[in-house]
């Protein structure tokens, strides 16, 4: 049994333990969370269940993203805002929420982060290094980020605005089973492209040259890698809203231990990015605030730092991941 297939196994393990505990613990503490009467069952398994799911699929599509996408450009901070394919699914929500269609957000940030891969595979098809995706994925990401401006400079109801506000700050708070069920479906779909890609990603360890030289299809792999990502971005963001640096910090949380084989380091980020994010999640439930703190708040001040320290030691290390 290799490493990482032992620390994937501790993973789920730990994952298992905090969904139990994401169960118990809350304001209203809980001893027996099995018991008979209405007010548990509906506390335990239509609130905190379907909630702390959702947080941990929500993280797991996040570290699986950020893991692919850090492989696919040999770039160790690289996530899915790199490809602007979370800047386009916020811009699909957004339209939503700005143009009183909030039923249709979750579809609507599917649908533009599928688009945004279709554009980048479309563009890059023939490009040769990554250098090429990540510069259309910044000028996709600034493109989106102006529609998005004038998306709410334009929005004919602006009391949708508010809905808008709460979404761009990441939760899993009020969640159902569909959204469940929705995260999980896309998170399925993306995760099988992504490990379709997984020995093109181990051949790229070797440079596009070596890879393509040992028969490895490159635009294969980028098209598996970008298609993948973006179904579980997209997924991500439409059940939980705009949550960052999970993509970051999962791969390089179990890095030092999987090693650093890209198709290796796939499963163990996935598992490390869902328990960060339920551990996130029961923590702001437990914040003694009188307005619970958002999860994408949250992600934001744990991971700013993180990603700041992670960026100084790869330039103290000349770039080396």
């Amino acid at each position: 049994m290799n490493a990482s297939v032992r620390l994937s196994l501790a993973l789920a393990a730990f994952s298992a333990v905090a969904l139990i505990a994401a169960l118990y613990l809350g304001p209203v503490g809980l001893s027996d969370i099995f018991a008979a009467d209405d007010a548990t069952r509906a506390i335990v398994w239509d609130i905190r269940f379907p909630r702390a799911l959702t947080a941990w699929l929500v993280g797991a599509a996040l570290g699986l993203s950020g893991a692919a996408l850090q492989g696919l450009l040999r770039n160790p901070l690289a996530d899915s805002g790199v490809l602007g394919l979370s800047g386009f699914a916020a811009l699909g929500a957004v339209i939503a929420f700005a143009f009183g269609f909030a039923a249709l957000a979750p579809a609507m940030a599917v649908a533009f982060a599928l688009l945004a891969a279709m554009v980048v595979t479309t563009l890059g098809w023939a490009s040769r290094g990554p250098a090429s995706l990540v510069l259309i994925g910044v000028g996709l990401s600034s493109f989106a980020g102006g529609l998005i401006a004038l998306a709410l400079n334009l929005a004919p109801n602006p009391g949708a605005l508010a809905d808008l506000v709460n979404w761009t700050l990441g939760s899993v708070e009020g969640r159902s089973m569909e959204h469940v069920i929705l995260a999980a479906g896309l998170l399925i779909i993306g995760a099988a492209l992504i490990f379709c890609a997984a020995r093109g990603l181990q051949a790229l360890t070797l440079g596009e040259e070596t890879a393509a030289a040992i028969g490895a299809n490159l635009s294969t792999t980028r098209a598996l890698v970008v298609l993948g990502a973006a179904a579980c971005t997209g997924g991500a963001t439409a059940v939980a809203g705009v949550i960052g640096f999970v993509g970051i910090a999962a791969p390089h949380m179990v890095r030092a231990l999987s090693g650093h084989d890209p198709a290796r380091l796939l499963m163990p980020s996935a598992l490390a990015g869902g328990a960060l994010l339920l551990c996130a999640d029961i923590a702001v439930r437990l914040m003694p605030t009188d307005t619970e703190l958002k999860l994408g708040v949250a992600a934001s001040l744990i991971g700013g730092p993180i990603f700041a320290l992670i960026a100084a030691r790869l330039a103290a290390r000349g770039g080396d991941a």
